[in-house]
């Protein structure tokens, strides 16, 4: 109920803020998001001090009360974090072998979300030499979350993306004072947990609420091709289809039978194939990537329906060099 209340409301928002305080379509899209969780994580606090989800399933109540993991009364004022708050590090080599593997799957994921970006922004394609920049410093940013045990790594959200195309907010420097906006939550506790506790169908909702827009300017580069070929079709379909189904199977096949369809007696080899067929944008790559060069990669037609042609006509412009050249001071961050 908590998520068809927040899509109702978002989209009514997005609607009717226009109209109703005469404001332009991008600054209803900049607070329509903030509004509508405000209003239903209220709903939802409403509901539990008035003791709605008293007597119901204990799912229903993990999914929508907001004090249902005690995260506020538990969490400290203040919290000091510092390197190996858990103990010495432990390296064994088949979790390094599985991390390695993590990792893949992260730069794949990343790297759509990036390119997702520079469109949403308005910027031009990024460079490969900007692409494997921001991969680096996420490899940067896992082994800082490794160091002072953060339990997961680094990745490029998919959601902040569709929130850029949803705001039209492309500014650098909004990003860096929300980085240091997140370290400031990470020293007071209880502010950190107040908004931890946010309950999990409204995140659900905000991703399926930001999720189009990255969904949508993925699909805008096939521009480029040539859709109406036969072989762009084949090769556009059967991936998308192999990139939501496999995944979805070694998925259920875990929740049926405990294990992964890979079951050796080597658990590093069974994780990485778990891990890497688990992700649905590295399964359509892998799928995209081999139908692209195995199908007719010698005919005449395939260098022009598979718009590579256009990436050797294109030149560095200026204006990319201006926007993904590395930043050296703060003054560069108005762009």
């Amino acid at each position: 109920m908590l998520l068809v209340f927040y899509l109702v409301g978002n989209q009514r928002l997005l609607q009717f803020l226009p109209r109703i305080w005469k404001a332009k379509k991008e600054i209803a899209g900049q607070v329509a998001i903030i509004l509508s969780v405000a209003i239903v994580w209220t709903y939802a606090e409403i509901l539990t001090v008035a003791g709605a989800y008293d007597n119901t399933t204990q799912e229903t109540q993990m999914n929508c009360r907001t004090d249902s993991s005690g995260l506020i009364g538990a969490a400290p004022w203040i919290k000091n974090p510092h390197p190996f708050q858990w103990g010495t590090p432990i390296f064994e080599a088949g979790d390094a072998l599985s991390m390695m593997a993590a990792s893949l799957v992260a730069v794949i994921e990343s790297s759509g979300t990036f390119y997702a970006s520079s469109k949403l922004s308005g910027a031009p394609p990024i460079p490969p030499y900007a692409l494997t920049r921001g991969i680096g410093i996420q490899g940067i940013g896992t082994m800082i979350d490794a160091v002072f045990g953060a339990g997961n790594g680094s990745t490029a959200s998919v959601e902040d993306a569709g929130l850029l195309g949803l705001t039209q907010v492309g500014s650098r420097r909004v990003v860096i004072v929300s980085a240091i906006f997140m370290v400031f939550l990470s020293v007071l506790g209880k502010v950190g947990a107040f908004f931890a506790s946010i309950p999990l169908p409204i995140v659900g909702a905000l991703h399926t609420v930001l999720f189009p827009y990255v969904a949508s300017a993925g699909l805008q580069y096939l521009e480029f091709c040539n859709v109406n070929s036969f072989r762009s079709k084949l090769i556009l379909g059967f991936s998308l289809f192999m990139g939501l189904s496999v995944p979805q199977y070694f998925k259920e096949y875990v929740f049926l039978s405990g294990h992964g369809p890979v079951n050796t007696g080597t658990t590093w080899f069974n994780d990485i194939v778990q891990v890497i067929f688990s992700s649905p944008p590295t399964v359509a790559l892998i799928v995209a990537f081999f139908l692209d060069r195995t199908h007719t990669p010698g005919a005449c037609s395939t260098w022009k329906d598979s718009g590579r042609y256009l990436k050797d006509k294109s030149d560095e412009s200026e204006k990319t060099k201006e926007i993904y050249d590395f930043i050296i001071s703060l003054g560069d961050m108005c762009s």
